[in-house]
């Protein structure tokens, strides 16, 4: 991915998509392309009133754009900017109650989609059957272990390709790969109990 492809967020950008309905917009217009207010209105079950004012803001901060190749004059039509968003540590620290408000937008957001593939896995062909899962393992670690597991596990996504690659391979899907590493800071006395606690735990 080109550095003109990913926003990097800085303090003053957080400002303009720290709010749940942004993220989610701009989610919608990256997944499936240029949109008007009233359509992604539908999609969020919001008035074209919210979702056009949003699509403002994000347009002031430079998230979106207007799409001039698209529309008929009486409707605008808007594009995403970039195809990623990027949050590193100065800007987070910076911003703490932007990033947390981000966070939890992009946290919720990726329930929500979590929650669709349930809904939607029994419908996938056979093929898919052991390409897919729900994990999540329980590890000891410190913070530079920590660091160098996030830095090991995304140089392995950036060897497959992107979702908006062209063109689109005969049968490939959209997979979407969630990637949380969460200190969890206060260990409850269950979890003092445990005899074995750096032992991976998997769930399905």
């Amino acid at each position: 991915m080109t550095e003109e492809s990913r926003i990097h967020l800085s303090a003053h950008t957080l400002k303009g998509i720290a709010h749940p309905i942004r993220v989610r917009l701009l989610g919608l217009l990256r997944s499936e392309g240029p949109s008007t207010a009233t359509k992604l209105a539908e999609r969020i079950g919001q008035s074209s009133g919210v979702t056009s004012y949003h699509l403002r803001q994000l347009a002031q901060y430079g998230f979106v754009e207007e799409d001039a190749s698209l529309g008929t004059g009486r409707e605008r039509w808007w594009r995403s900017s970039h195809r990623s968003t990027t949050l590193e540590t100065p800007a987070a620290r910076e911003a703490p109650l932007e990033t947390e408000i981000y966070m939890r937008a992009i946290a919720a957001a990726s329930a929500e989609r979590v929650d669709r593939w349930l809904g939607e896995s029994v419908a996938l062909p056979p093929e898919w059957d052991d390409a897919m899962g729900l994990n999540d393992y329980a590890l000891l670690l410190t913070s530079d272990e920590a660091t160098e597991l996030t830095k090991r596990l995304l140089d392995i996504l950036k060897d497959y390709r992107p979702y908006y690659e062209q063109p689109v391979p005969e049968g490939a899907e959209r997979v979407e790969v969630q990637l949380n590493i969460m200190p969890l800071l206060g260990r409850t006395a269950a979890d003092s109990a445990d005899s074995s606690p750096a032992t991976p735990t998997e769930e399905n």
